[in-house]
């Protein structure tokens, strides 16, 4: 008896942790998270069982946090600040949200209805807080973005040294004069202080001037000069839009392909021909890449719809960028700079643009649009007409 009681104890303690397993297991399948939900969720009984919902209070917070990041500019840092200025705490003994814990949540894939296990992903069952558009940005913004000790207008490696290559950098000098301390801005080659580097530093008021220049050498007065130029941003909007067309069904062509894989994998699993670890890891390749193929094909078909009202916003904005450079903080002259695309090289004192608007005013034979990469694409075919433009005016 006692024997048996002791191999029932011994395949009760084997059993146990297999039996965990299985359940945990059951739990991924299902799309439940194995332990207590993340940030912005909670756990719930509801029939015995542990569910999630969104959490009412940390929920929104969440959201806006992504949305500050992804569409206002902010560092990891600036958002800290941010949060801690507008009031929103992390938890009642943790007032402060944390640089970590905001890095942790940026990344964090739960957050697009996903749930963590042994090291993968797989599709959950709870509500997502964050679209995948928006969390895609996220991440972008996060493998590009440096940490600033000044916010600068110039800053971001936007101007490099025309002599050595080097970024340049900007500083800030508390001055004594007459009316009080004042602040200047100074930029200078990150290798100023080596042997045989000029020694040149300018002022970022200097900067703003020839800045300001280049946007008066955009605006168009002649109208004759203008109407032709209506005339080539039609003409170039229609080629847009068949190249969209074109790009368009390549993107559907692809996403039918990742989808047929995608049903292919699962029978595979459902074949017990692959091991799950190995078909979670396909699993989550194949999603990641539907659902990029699937932004894409929708940012392609908006494109096609809109491109004509972008060209000619854009058209418009490059009209009047002198009055809303005077009128714009250090983050909307940055933007300012992101939209018209220009960055910049330093020949001693003086600014030489090399993309962009300016760059197409110094050389109009720019490189195919789509050189200009993600960010500027639907602006950056427009350089290329401001460099006929300049061309035109010389033949009125």
């Amino acid at each position: 008896m006692r024997r048996t009681l002791a191999n029932m104890a011994s395949f009760y303690t084997e059993q146990q942790p297999v039996d965990v397993k299985d359940g945990l297991a059951r739990r991924v399948k299902e799309g439940l998270f194995v332990g207590k939900a993340p940030y912005g969720y909670r756990n719930v009984r509801h029939n015995d069982r542990s569910l999630v919902e969104v959490d009412p209070e940390h929920g929104p917070k969440i959201e806006r946090i992504f949305e500050l990041y992804a569409f206002h500019g902010h560092t990891l840092d600036s958002l800290v600040a941010h949060l801690a200025e507008t009031g929103v705490s992390y938890s009642e003994s943790a007032p402060r949200f944390t640089r970590s814990k905001l890095h942790t949540i940026l990344r964090d894939r739960a957050y697009i209805g996903e749930i963590a296990y042994h090291g993968e992903w797989y599709p959950g069952s709870h509500e997502p807080l964050v679209s995948r558009a928006v969390f895609d940005r996220v991440q972008a913004l996060l493998g590009e973005q440096t940490y600033q000790s000044h916010d600068l207008v110039y800053g971001c490696e936007r101007i490099t040294c025309g002599h050595c290559g080097n970024a340049v950098t900007g500083e800030a000098k508390i001055k004594d004069t007459k009316k009080g301390p004042k602040q200047y801005v100074y930029y200078r080659c990150a290798k100023y202080n080596k042997n045989g580097h000029p020694r040149i530093r300018i002022r970022e008021a200097d900067l703003d001037q020839q800045v300001l220049a280049m946007f008066d050498q955009i605006r168009i007065q002649d109208d004759r000069v203008r109407d032709w130029f209506g005339r080539v941003l039609r003409a170039r909007t229609q080629d847009q839009q068949r190249d969209g067309q074109e790009r368009a069904a390549e993107l559907s062509r692809q996403l039918t392909s990742q989808r047929n894989q995608q049903d292919r994998l699962l029978n595979l699993r459902l074949n017990d021909e692959i091991e799950e670890g190995t078909y979670a890891a396909k699993s989550r390749e194949l999603r990641d890449r539907i659902a990029q193929l699937t932004l894409q094909l929708e940012a392609c078909d908006r494109d096609r719809s809109e491109q004509a009202d972008i060209a000619s916003k854009a058209f418009e904005l490059s009209q009047t960028l002198r009055e809303k450079w005077l009128n714009a903080d250090v983050r909307a002259k940055r933007r300012l700079l992101e939209i018209v695309c220009l960055n910049f090289s330093l020949d001693g004192a003086s600014l030489v643009p090399a993309i962009g608007i300016g760059g197409s005013l110094a050389a109009p034979a720019l490189p195919h649009h789509r050189a200009y990469g993600s960010v500027p694409r639907r602006f950056g075919w427009l350089n290329f007409h401001f460099g006929l433009v300049e061309q035109r005016k010389s033949q009125f």
